[in-house]
């Protein structure tokens, strides 16, 4: 069987490190290198209820988006759950590695499964890394193109329902529902610092997560003020026609665990492909497919609306087919 450090190497040759932003330290946070790996377990968030749950299904490798570390630490003693979480994971033997902004920005990572999962076409990344070693184009967020246009509001329906994780937050839209939408800029995960980029790229919708009030509001409002100044014939916004009113970019605000989890239905099946592929033997793989947003429900005019009772896992058959039961 090949061994942890065998595996990180196949790992990092599909989510390079050297795309990960500078702030950011993704890679292998828990594991003995010579350990054997037989079975990898996928999920979003290395939380307790996740870290449980893998070493239940005796993962000998956990992979997650999200870091359990963001911030420098001088200590991982059980006076806090990280540490808790990391002596859990080392006496149960699994392992922690962490495919974050270097699986963004990745081919068939988490921005291209979600452009993908929208019905996006003749993509390109909205910030690109210049990586001569890739065949492929690579960068943070994807910007794309619907095949037929659509409404807003279709558009928006069809995010809601290409989620995989069933959550208590549910979309949020800001725009005309009946606005056309052609073309459509995507980045996982906290967006609103890329505002100027896709701004730049002239989209008609923005879709991305944990939006707050106060940029989504300056930032429609400056749309629908250049909207009115192109309908006067005055253009202020790159790209802009005279005579074109339409506000762009709408925004679509989606639960934040449950867009990125989109990745695992590429990473189930391109993991262990490349692990055999490289090393001639295919573990078998999970994926939990548990809602780790922190909300628990929200109340709308006095009605609690709560997720759907969530699958705890989909499990991969044996032969890592990428095929996935209801667990």
């Amino acid at each position: 069987m090949p061994n942890l450090k065998q595996v990180v190497d196949v790992l990092e040759s599909l989510y390079p490190l050297r795309y990960a932003e500078q702030w950011d330290e993704p890679g292998l946070i828990v594991g003995d290198p010579a350990r054997p790996v037989t079975r990898i377990v996928f999920a979003a968030d290395p939380t307790s209820a996740i870290v449980d749950e893998a070493i239940a299904h005796g993962a000998d490798l956990l992979i997650t988006h999200h870091p359990l570390f963001f911030r420098s630490v001088h200590q991982v003693s059980g006076l806090g759950f990280r540490g808790a979480i990391v002596d859990r994971l080392a006496r149960a033997g699994c392992a922690l590695w962490v495919g974050h902004t270097n699986a963004d920005a990745a081919y068939r990572g988490v921005a291209q499964a979600a452009a993908d999962g929208f019905g996006l076409v003749d993509q390109c990344p909205l910030v690109p890394i210049d990586d001569p070693a890739s065949p492929h184009a690579v960068g943070l967020g994807r910007v794309g193109r619907l095949v037929e246009p659509v409404s807003f509001e279709a558009f928006a329906r069809r995010v809601a329902t290409a989620l995989p994780i069933d959550t208590a937050l549910g979309v949020q839209a800001c725009g005309d529902p009946d606005a056309p939408v052609s073309t459509v800029a995507v980045l996982p995960g906290s967006g609103d610092s890329l505002f100027d980029e896709v701004r730049a790229a002239g989209v008609d919708v923005y879709v991305t997560s944990d939006l707050r009030h106060h940029p989504v509001t300056d930032a429609i409002e400056q749309a629908r003020y250049e909207a009115s100044m192109r309908a006067a014939g005055i253009v202020l916004d790159r790209g802009g026609e005279p005579g074109d009113g339409q506000v762009r970019p709408c925004f679509v605000n989606t639960p934040h665990s449950a867009i990125e989890s989109m990745w695992f239905r590429y990473a189930i099946e391109d993991v262990p492909t490349a692990i055999e592929r490289a090393l001639g033997e295919r573990p078998v793989v999970d994926w939990i497919r548990r809602n780790t947003d922190p909300w628990t429900f929200t109340i709308h005019s006095g009605r609690i609306v709560t997720p759907r009772t969530p699958a705890t896992s989909d499990t991969g058959v044996g032969d890592g087919n990428g095929d996935a039961r209801e667990a």
